[in-house]
């Protein structure tokens, strides 16, 4: 067996600041440098008395620790002879045993505050009393009632400012509203404008319906206006999508100048655009959306997935002006039928009794100390964090390819989405990183610490194949 060396500290664990409790970050440690090729197996470990004097912590605490390292498989100990890193393809088997640690969707960030949680189950249960059973029992008009109408209008006003209701149509999820959107303002075969990297959800849309892809250039602040007005001419766009305000997957945000060189272009061509706002809710202080700087150019899709309830499967579709919903209501029947009048209800009632706002307050508070994790442990060139998002754009380092970089990670027990899914032609070396899935913030330290270790090290270094 190899000793950990003179003195029996060879190894000491770099402890992140905010990591979560000291024993875990030990182990998290433990792991990362194991994967990451910094200790062999067969390395002795130091005594925990030895490492807990180095450290300046309780023995307690070390023994927690290298107690957790033995639950996921790392280490090993000999009675008579200490602790030992084990093999490195039982920890890689090991780690894929205990479950993936899911950074690859993108889901608001789980807040714990029971006290809200369980005003968000009142709400629920009071439709009992106020709706009866005719919510469960009847349909409903597709677009929506009058009040879910009302509860959107209110919704949206910081954003939108005051809202026609005959302009509110209230849609299955974003999915739902972009796939009607698709079908009534598009034909099979029509070039259909994004941004260069774009949100899944429409290319698997636009095969569906037999549409074309154009994507357009971007920077650091979303679609550049010239080469939008570039791909009008060449590809005779007539419909075009984004997502100006914290871009799936690039984090950007669209500044205000930027959107009207945007709209301005669309007006010149006469193209219609479709404005995804999937993370409109979250900045504290938003840039106007591109609807409120063109009413009568922009159908923009709200939905509540991202800022409130992803299970609820509800979108506020607001119409330009001037457009009637009814001149919708055929597409939307057919492409997605109506929305489920009981989220629809359970909605409404969060945002009538301020629910949802508080909702909203405590998934940016969560975000908030989730980016600051990111921050702290993912290395800083290439790592785009945007204020008020909860998702990371990370470009690797030249020696990573993605799908290596992705394969090993998930062989560690880490979820990732390369670049791929999102490019409409060429991928860059880039993956995204969703912040909100894991349960709680130490889960997310022990998934970006795993994930820092491994751009540290070229791939031949850190190969996990013994």
């Amino acid at each position: 067996m190899k000793a950990a060396g003179e003195g029996d500290l060879a190894w000491v664990p770099r402890i992140a600041k905010g990591a979560g409790p000291v024993y875990l970050a030990i182990a998290d440690g433990l792991a990362e440098d194991i994967l990451a090729g910094r200790l062999a197996p067969g390395v002795r470990l130091p005594p925990q008395r030895t490492l807990a004097d180095a450290l300046g912590i309780d023995f307690t605490t070390v023994t927690r620790a290298y107690t957790e390292a033995r639950k996921r498989g790392l280490i090993e100990g000999k009675i008579g002879q200490g602790t030992y890193v084990r093999p490195r393809s039982a920890v890689s088997a090991s780690l894929a045993r205990g479950g993936v640690i899911d950074m690859g969707m993108n889901l608001p960030p789980r807040f714990d505050d029971k006290h809200l949680a369980g005003r968000m189950w009142s709400d629920i249960a009071s439709l009992e009393q106020t709706d009866g059973i005719d919510l469960l029992l009847r349909y409903q008009e597709p677009g929506g009632t009058r009040r879910d109408q009302n509860a959107g209008a209110l919704w949206l006003a910081n954003k939108l400012g005051e809202i026609a209701l005959d302009r509110i149509v209230i849609m299955p999820g974003a999915r739902g509203a972009l796939l009607a959107l698709l079908a009534a303002l598009a034909e099979p075969g029509d070039a259909v404008g994004t941004e260069a990297l774009t949100f899944p959800g429409l290319l698997s849309a636009l095969t569906h319906l037999r549409m074309r892809p154009v994507g357009i250039e971007i920077d650091g602040q979303g679609i550049i206006p010239e080469a939008f007005a570039a791909a009008c001419t060449t590809h005779r766009l007539n419909l075009l999508y984004c997502n100006p305000t914290l871009h799936n997957p690039t984090t950007a945000t669209m500044p205000l100048e930027r959107r009207e060189a945007l709209i301005g272009v669309a007006r010149a061509h006469g193209v219609a655009i479709i404005e995804d706002d999937a993370y409109g809710m979250l900045p504290r202080h938003p840039v106007p959306p591109l609807a409120r700087l063109a009413p009568d150019l922009v159908y923009h899709i709200a939905g509540l997935a991202k800022c409130l309830a992803p299970a609820l499967r509800i979108a506020y579709l607001v119409l330009p002006e001037a457009l009637p919903a009814q001149r919708l209501s055929g597409a939307i029947r057919a492409a997605a039928s109506l929305a489920s009048p009981l989220t629809a209800a359970i909605a409404t009632r969060w945002i009538e009794t301020g629910t949802a706002v508080a909702v909203l307050e405590a998934i940016r508070r969560e975000a908030e100390l989730r980016r600051a994790l990111a921050w702290d442990l993912l290395p800083g060139e290439g790592t785009h964090i945007a204020p008020d998002g909860f998702h990371v754009w990370l470009e690797l380092p030249p020696v990573w390819p993605r799908s290596e970089f992705v394969a090993r990670l998930l062989s560690t027990g880490i979820g990732v989405v390369a670049s791929d899914a999102f490019a409409v032609s060429a991928r860059p070396e880039a993956v995204r990183l969703g912040l909100g899935v894991p349960a709680t913030a130490t889960e997310l330290s022990r998934g970006l610490r795993v994930v820092a270790a491994l751009l540290a090290e070229a791939p031949a270094l850190s190969s996990i194949v013994v």
